[in-house]
């Protein structure tokens, strides 16, 4: 019997609370133990369809876009291998892994096999049809396209990257790169994504109060093969806004593993589908950062109204000049601009050299928002720190739409 999508399948709306699958994507359900089985077909409704290994399903493919949901006896040894065999075979393959043991091994195991999520097991159904719906979002069609209903860019058309940096912790370098992220999210038509590449001791996931599977180490450990799809499954979403997130490494250790070339072949592939890159980066001058600030087209400079804070930025700004960056993609932020510090923000200029182009005014609602892992320019839309955060994007969303005009 061959096995291919029904065409009377359910239309994607939701059943008892549940996402269905939507029509014209077939699920193969794969599993050795045949009440495993069973459990997850009931999971994924009537789109789903039984095998009792990777042969079996390999076996019956026609072409059309399947995702195959590999139970947990396929988390380990040959259904694993013969899984990575199906996948680079037929493009139109999608796989999702279920295991009752997670593992950052077996993450790296099975990305590198070309899995697209790993769950654990039992699996809540939400959670198992969402990640369906996911892979199955970016599935190869026969003809060239994708089966993703994702806003992407026409041919083309690259995302415009922007770099948020400073050269001092504690100038509020974090809480600008999420919430101007937060903004574009909201205001652009076109995805944008936020790389946490504070690759120690990245915030981002705690401010956006964000449990991510799926780290930079895991788009690092896949980098040999990896693509626009691939790249996709492992981005976290903010379900406030629709930004979407590559967190940092969860320990520092980590960091060790990344290297430049991986996060700017990383950025050239966000580039591809994403309208807006944010890369948020740690306060000191390394060759990851400095390989960001150069294939970025801006690079916000984000300094506090203190003497060490200017101090410091000015010898940022030297050695910026002295590796040639071009001085009209740096773009001077004030944080903090209205503190009483006996500190003139003419005086600033004049010392850095450059115009600050925006100024963004202390706030109480900033920390309480950062603890409350809500962006401060969803916790207070109307403060006036979130009016400047906002003018601030705005700037770049008018910027990109003249460049597109051109």
């Amino acid at each position: 019997m061959s096995f291919a999508p029904d065409p009377g399948a359910h239309d994607p709306t939701r059943h008892g609370g549940v996402p269905m699958i939507p029509a014209g994507i077939a699920v193969a359900v794969v599993d050795a133990d045949q009440s495993t089985r069973n459990r997850l077909a009931m999971q994924l409704g009537e789109s789903a369809t039984t095998f009792g290994s990777v042969g079996e399903l390999r076996a019956r493919l026609l072409g059309h876009p399947v995702v195959a949901v590999l139970g947990p006896s396929c988390a380990y040894g040959s259904e694993l291998a013969a899984a990575e065999e199906l996948v680079r075979a037929h493009r139109e393959v999608g796989a999702v892994l279920l295991s009752e043991e997670l593992s950052t091994a077996l993450l790296q195991q099975a990305l590198r096999a070309g899995v697209r999520d790993v769950l654990g097991a039992p699996v809540d159904t939400g959670q198992l049809v969402a990640a369906v719906q996911r892979v199955a979002d970016s599935l190869f069609v026969p003809g060239g396209s994708m089966a993703s209903s994702e806003p992407g860019l026409p041919a083309g058309d690259l995302g415009r990257v922007m770099t948020v940096f400073s050269t001092k912790g504690g100038a509020g370098k974090s809480v600008l790169a999420v919430n101007v992220a937060v903004t574009l999210a909201q205001r652009s038509d076109r995805p944008v994504v936020l790389v946490d590449a504070n690759l120690q001791f990245g915030d981002v996931a705690v401010m956006l109060k964000l449990a991510p599977q799926h780290t930079i180490v895991d788009a690092v450990g896949s980098i040999q093969k990896l693509d626009g799809s691939l790249l996709q499954s492992l981005l976290a979403v903010h379900e406030g806004s629709g930004l979407y997130v590559l967190p940092a490494p969860l320990e520092p250790a980590f960091a060790d593993q990344i290297g430049a070339e991986d996060m700017i072949r990383i950025i050239d592939l966000l580039r591809t589908f994403a309208g807006h890159i944010i890369i948020d980066t740690p306060a000191y001058f390394n060759e990851v950062v400095l390989g960001l600030i150069e294939t970025s087209d801006d690079v916000l400079l984000v300094a506090g109204m203190d003497i060490p804070n200017i101090k410091n930025v000015k010898i940022g700004l030297q050695t910026l000049k002295l590796l040639n960056t071009p001085m009209e993609k740096l773009h001077l932020v004030l944080n903090r601009a209205n503190s009483k510090v006996k500190l003139e923000v003419g005086e600033v200029e004049k010392t850095l050299g450059i115009k600050a182009e925006s100024l963004i005014p202390s706030d109480i609602a900033v920390p309480q928002s950062v603890n409350k892992g809500t962006p401060v320019v969803m916790a207070s839309p109307k403060s006036g720190v979130s009016r400047a955060i906002e003018d601030l994007a705005g700037q770049f969303l008018a910027s990109d739409k003249r460049s597109r005009r051109r």
